[in-house]
């Protein structure tokens, strides 16, 4: 700091003092008391080298980077056998490495919290210099720097700085304080703010975001120098989210983060659309209508649903009525008329789903289609294939295929059937894929209307289902227990694929497959690896596997056994 020429205590109230890049004003009273707000040094000065008296000056210095030459550092003090002293406490954050450097012409000495970290205290004819390095702890620490001049030119300059690389600086910053969360309703957004973190190497601060009985994941939502954050893309759904602010030094080292915030945001998140089920009409047993009841699935969050109707399906739909169940009994619908219907949900805010698919219905009228007859199964290498003749209801929705076993005496048999699948009214085949290995089955077909008649359910006549015995495509080589391989068969089109476990010291392994022409297992292909894939299988067959570890010294290991049924190429 160079001094003001030709100005005096008795000429002037204020000196102006020209810092490194800064302008300071210093009262020359000596007794005034002077405060520096940290990170500014105190600075004094002494008409002497032994810091002793009252300071002749008392002044605020940014920086500690000054040339006097052979001039006197401020008005009232000498050329020579002067001496200046810095003084800054400070918050250090968590602290960590630091560098000290100093250079002075005469002397200067620097210390940490009273310990001198350097000295170099002697009248020089060149400026000295030293830096050092330093490991300072968290919290609040003083500096102190000592300046003297003895004789001839003056110079002085100091800097503390972190040391900021990753395979130096392990220290991680202090938690963000300070933090809360604002949430504005109206806008939907939430504003975090936290105090400022007193490290001097912070690099900034990420904001992480977490749904409640989530965790927070390791990408941050944002990351800011600033100590605010505005989350505008926080959603609209009623729950509640949790915010954290982590702090980063220049080393990439990051704080702990700080305590939840949370925010329970508003729900303007309309439920989804239900689903219409059903919509089926009921019948008096004196022939009267109860009534057509919709029913759909449940919807997620809705506390209530609204059902409307129209005369046609694209016509004007009107609330006919609301409910917290899963159905509606419109019991104002007449026996015989269609009718149109929608429905929306409601969730507790209020928000509502847009309206179902339209589903259509009436009130029954009780005609079922007549029972199928002209039923017949072929057993095949895949396992059956089903024809029967074709319904003559105009308003058949389906078949349903059963499959089953038979029970009871000879002569007196049923079949206990379950169904195993759906076929289009304009079929009237079906192919059933089983392992065939000569069982004996039972099979019947029903048929089921627009309205869900079934000609079973409804007939009074017994159902005439048929019975067959399946052809048995079983080898007549058992596959022998204990292998160390256990395969897999699962068809793919026309494909089989077989995978199997690693066999430890295996070499390789050997894919067989049963030919039932030459009445043995024979050798498909080698790999070293776990999976084949047979594309020669074909469609429409069954096809039975084995597999062996082949080892070092040319043996096979007992195989390991699985069967695939292929379906016929044209199976629905």
């Amino acid at each position: 700091m160079n001094p003001a020429r030709g100005t005096t205590a008795a000429a002037a109230t204020t000196v102006v003092l020209a810092t490194a890049g800064t302008l300071l004003s210093m009262t020359p009273s000596a007794s005034a008391a002077v405060t520096c707000t940290s990170p500014v040094f105190k600075r004094q000065f002494f008409a002497n080298t032994t810091f002793s008296g009252t300071p002749k000056r008392t002044d605020c210095d940014t920086a500690i980077d000054q040339n006097w030459g052979t001039g006197a550092p401020a008005s009232g003090l000498p050329r020579d056998n002067f001496s200046v002293r810095w003084t800054l406490t400070r918050d250090f954050g968590s602290g960590g490495p630091f560098s000290l450097a100093a250079s002075a012409q005469d002397g200067i000495r620097v210390y940490v919290d009273g310990s001198r970290k350097i000295d170099l205290w002697k009248n020089v004819s060149t400026t000295a210099n030293k830096t050092v390095n330093v490991t300072i702890p968290a919290g609040k620490h003083t500096l102190r720097i000592d300046h003297v001049n003895w004789t001839g030119t003056a110079n002085v300059k100091f800097a503390y700085t972190p040391r900021t690389s990753a395979t130096v600086d392990k220290v991680k910053p202090l938690t963000p304080t300070g933090a809360k969360v604002t949430y504005d309703t109206a806008t939907g957004k939430a504003k975090l703010t936290w105090a400022k973190n007193p490290e001097m190497d912070l690099a900034g601060y990420r904001v992480h975001r977490r749904l409640k009985g989530a965790s927070y994941g390791s990408t941050p939502l944002a990351t800011t120098t600033s100590t605010t954050y505005t989350d505008s893309t926080l959603p609209v759904n009623g729950a509640t989210y949790y915010y954290e602010v982590r702090a980063y030094d220049k080393a990439g080292n990051e704080s702990a983060g700080t305590t939840d915030q949370a925010v329970t945001t508003v729900d303007r998140v309309a439920p989804a659309s239900p689903t219409i089920t059903k919509a089926t009409g009921e019948v008096t047993p004196t022939g009267g209508s109860g009534g057509l009841e919709v029913g759909w699935g449940k919807v997620a969050d809705a506390v209530k649903y609204r059902v409307f109707r129209a005369a046609t399906e694209r016509g004007t739909y009107t609330e006919i009525g609301g409910t917290d169940q899963l159905s509606f009994l419109d019991t104002a619908a007449a026996k015989g008329v269609v009718y149109y219907y929608r429905v929306s949900a409601v969730d507790a805010a209020g928000n509502e789903s847009a309206r179902s698919a339209t589903q259509y219905g009436k009130i029954w009228d009780n005609d079922p289609p007549a029972l199928v007859t002209g039923l017949n199964a072929t057993p095949t290498e895949y396992g059956f294939r089903l024809d029967w003749d074709k319904s003559a209801a105009t308003d058949l929705k389906y078949y349903t295929v059963h499959w089953g076993e038979l029970y009871g005496d000879e002569g007196e048999q049923v079949c206990w059937g379950s169904l195993v699948d759906y076929v289009s009214p304009s079929d009237t085949s079906y192919d059933y894929t089983t392992l065939p290995d000569g069982d004996e089955v039972c099979f019947f077909v029903d048929a089921v209307d627009d309205e869900g008649n079934s000609a079973i359910k409804w007939s009074d006549d017994p159902v005439q289902a048929v019975r067959v015995t399946e052809l048995d495509m079983t080898p007549s080589v058992a596959t022998p227990e204990g292998s160390p391989v256990h395969l897999t068969a699962d068809e793919n089109d026309d494909d089989v694929v077989l995978t199997w476990n690693t066999v430890a010291d295996a070499t390789g392994y050997q894919v067989y497959r049963w030919n039932p022409d030459t009445k043995a297992y024979e050798k498909l292909a080698a790999t070293t690896g776990t999976s084949y894939v047979d594309t020669g299988a074909g469609a429409g067959t069954t096809r039975h596997y084995w597999v062996t570890a082949m080892y070092a010294d040319g043996t096979e290991s007992a195989p390991g056994g699985d069967w695939a049924v292929t379906a016929p190429a044209d199976n629905p």
